[in-house]
Parts: structure tokens; C-alpha cells; sequence
């Protein structure tokens, strides 16, 4: 099974960019599972959207533990079944990078080790202006991470957690990101 993760800043386009690539591996007709995370279909997930459409410390701590339980679900259930070939995740390990600066690259560094990785790993490296551009454009209630102060907070901690990731560009277009991206993935098969 081909394991891919996108990741970035809110608004950088990771759900368009998992799903353009889905389309392309469905068309070689393999079998492509996508989780969004947080995801809807579960208790943690369901929890994780609940924290982060409300504010404080507490919030943010059960918002990135709840998406932390969600993603190691999504790896338990899908990682270990042969039916599917393409195993794409929106969000995934970064979201460690909203922990306390004390724990978090400790965690990040368990997690990794614990949890699958791939050379198919991609940060969309958006600009806060844009992302918060793109936020403003959706019809969907604001999370405690979207605003400029938060954005441009999370851009600097993923530099340090990024180092071994394919950083694109998130401020190019949707066409350009997904060539890169569909490019990177297809040439590692």
C-alpha cells in the first residue's frame, strides 16, 4: 500500500490537493481511501472539530489530543487492508506542532517512529495572507488556529518540523501544486 500525507497551514488547500490526487490514482484504477482529519466519522474526530471551533488553552489541548486519537484510528483501520492501494491522509502528524514547545518535537519524533511515514510526505507552504484569503472565501465557522497571529505562529514552528517533508509552495495555483505533488507520488510507485 502507497501511503501519502498532506499537510499545511488551514487554507493551504490540502483537502483540493488530496482529492486532485486521488482522482489521479483512480484513474490508473487503483483503490484510493482519503481521511480528512479531523474526520466526522468518529467520536475522536467529532471532538477535535468540537475543541477547535471554540477557544483557550483547554480547547486548544483536547483539539490536538482528539486529532491525534483520530488520526491513530484512521491508521488502525486503514493501514493494515489489502484492498486498498493509495492511502491518502489530509492532516496527520504535524498537528503536534499546536502541543506546548517543551513536548512537542519529543512527541513528534515518537509519533514518527510509531506511526507510518512515506518519502510521499507534503507540507503546502502557505503564506498566513493567503491562507487567510482562502479562509475568508469558505462558508464554514472559523477554528481558534485561523487568524494571522495563529498562522503566522504555526508557519514558523513547521520549519522545524518539516525538515524530512516535501515543502511545496502553497501559494502557487491548484494546478501547479498538483502537478508537483502527482509528479512526486507517481515516480515513487
Amino acid at each position: 500500500m502507497k501511503f501519502i500525507a498532506i499537510d499545511g497551514l488551514d487554507g493551504s488547500g490540502k483537502d483540493t490537493q488530496i482529492n486532485l490526487l486521488a482522482e489521479a490514482y483512480k484513474k490508473q484504477g487503483k483503490n484510493v481511501v482519503v481521511r480528512s482529519h479531523p474526520c466526522n466519522d468518529n467520536k475522536y474526530g467529532r471532538k477535535s472539530k468540537e475543541a477547535l471551533l471554540k477557544t483557550g488553552k483547554i480547547n486548544h489541548l483536547k483539539a490536538t489530543i482528539y486529532f491525534g486519537l483520530d488520526a491513530i484510528r484512521s491508521v488502525r483501520k486503514y493501514s493494515h487492508d489489502d484492498s486498498i492501494d493509495v492511502l491518502i491522509f489530509s492532516r496527520y502528524v504535524l498537528a503536534v506542532m499546536y502541543l506546548p514547545d517543551v513536548v512537542n518535537m519529543i512527541v513528534y519524533k515518537i509519533v514518527c517512529f510509531v506511526l507510518p511515514t512515506s518519502d510521499c510526505m507534503f507540507f503546502l507552504d502557505v503564506s498566513p495572507e493567503e491562507s487567510l484569503r482562502r479562509i475568508g472565501s469558505r462558508d464554514e465557522d472559523t477554528e481558534m488556529f485561523e487568524n494571522k497571529e495563529s498562522l503566522i505562529k504555526a508557519r514558523n514552528k513547521s520549519k522545524k518540523f518539516t525538515y524530512n517533508w516535501n515543502v511545496v509552495d502553497g501559494d502557487k495555483s491548484v494546478e501547479e501544486i498538483s502537478s508537483q505533488i502527482i509528479s512526486k507520488c507517481l515516480s515513487s510507485d
